[in-house]
């Protein structure tokens, strides 16, 4: 899963990437101090890979990951070439998610590029930008459309479904899958289109309005629910002044100082959470004295394509899948005990993958 963190400059964008990967991206309080992507891959935290090890007493752990793509601040004019413009909306292009990050807290040290915190503004300066790039996109692809509706009929019907897009992006609105069929928004996807990809919107706030939302909090989360319909959005608070201190834990200090904060979990957490729900992904595990690893693949992936995750040969020769609940596993207490009481099952090719499952593949090539 590739997610780029977008948003205008000094929202603290780059400050929640450094918390969320520690990857040390340059933190500065002027636009345009992130100029390249940086990039940061972290590891999925996952409980159950600690205890499986246990019990497995295997010799490595490999949990699957997630790269975050910090992408520089963009600014009102970007799809026209202000500021770095269409270079970082490029990069966007190329991620399977988005975060937005918003600005929702007062700081007389830290400037603002509009000159006034607005949460509202900064919002649609973004959104503009993107759909503006999109419908240029958008454009170009309705001309090659119509060029190739001359032989191939289908390209009509293509053409009447970018047109119905067109419209709705016109309204300053990101279109959703609930708007279309299954076979147009299938058709829609090719067009690599920055406003079709899930957002996980982030209010930045401070410290003191974690718990309680404050008003520029409730004025986005309602803009948020106005202008995006359909499943691919969603939105939660962070403060990145608190993801830095947290960052620097280890595990157990983590847990203590998000205790002490009354914190459930923290903003990493919540960012991978969320982001694996809106892109509808699921992990499944492997198990065994050599390794444990968790895989991620999306949800309805049939056992024959998650194999493939692991390696072609294995999806090209599958035979069946072992799999065992992650759950019934660790009742059993063992994998021998989970075999003696019949809840490891034998999947074949029409298996769907569930979270959790614990999977051995069978295959011959």
């Amino acid at each position: 899963m590739k997610i780029g963190i977008v948003g205008l400059p000094n929202v603290g964008k780059s400050t929640i990437f450094n918390a969320l990967t520690k990857a040390g991206a340059e933190s500065a309080n002027y636009p345009f101090c992130t100029i390249d992507p940086n990039i940061g891959v972290v590891a999925v935290p996952d409980f159950r890979l600690a205890v499986l090890e246990k019990m497995y007493n295997s010799k490595k752990v490999i949990p699957t990951s997630i790269e975050f793509v910090d992408i520089a601040g963009l600014v009102r004019g970007a799809s026209k070439g202000e500021g770095l413009g269409n270079k970082f909306l490029s990069h966007i292009r190329e991620v399977d998610a988005i975060v937005h990050v918003v600005r929702c807290f007062e700081d007389d040290n830290v400037v603002h590029v509009e000159g006034k915190i607005d949460p509202i503004d900064d919002l649609e300066t973004i959104n503009m930008e993107l759909i503006f790039a999109d419908l240029e996109m958008l454009d170009r692809r309705i001309e090659k459309n119509k060029k190739l509706a001359k032989t191939n009929p289908q390209e009509k019907a293509n053409i009447e479904v970018a047109m119905r897009l067109r419209e709705i992006l016109e309204t300053g609105k990101m279109p959703n899958d609930d708007e279309f069929s299954a076979d147009e928004w299938e058709f829609i996807q090719t067009i690599q289109l920055i406003s079709i990809k899930p957002v996980l919107y982030i209010a930045n706030v401070s410290e003191d309005d974690l718990h309680e939302d404050n008003e520029m909090v409730t004025r986005l989360k309602a803009t948020v629910l106005e202008n995006h319909s359909g499943n691919h959005k969603d939105i939660i608070k962070i403060s990145a002044k608190i993801e830095e201190e947290i960052a620097q834990f280890d595990d157990a200090e983590k847990a203590e100082f998000l205790s002490d904060m009354g914190l459930a979990e923290s903003g990493l957490d919540q960012v991978i959470r969320t982001g694996y729900k809106l892109l509808g992904l699921i992990t499944f595990l492997t198990a065994g004295p050599q390794e444990i690893r968790a895989w991620t693949v999306t949800d309805g992936t049939k056992a024959p394509q998650a194999a493939g995750k692991i390696h072609s040969d294995i999806e090209r020769g599958f035979i069946r899948a072992e799999i065992t609940s992650y759950d019934q596993l660790i009742e059993a207490g063992s994998e021998v005990k989970a075999k003696e009481s019949g809840v490891t099952r034998v999947e074949g090719k029409d298996y769907v993958m569930k979270d959790g499952d614990v999977t051995f593949f069978r295959f011959n090539v």
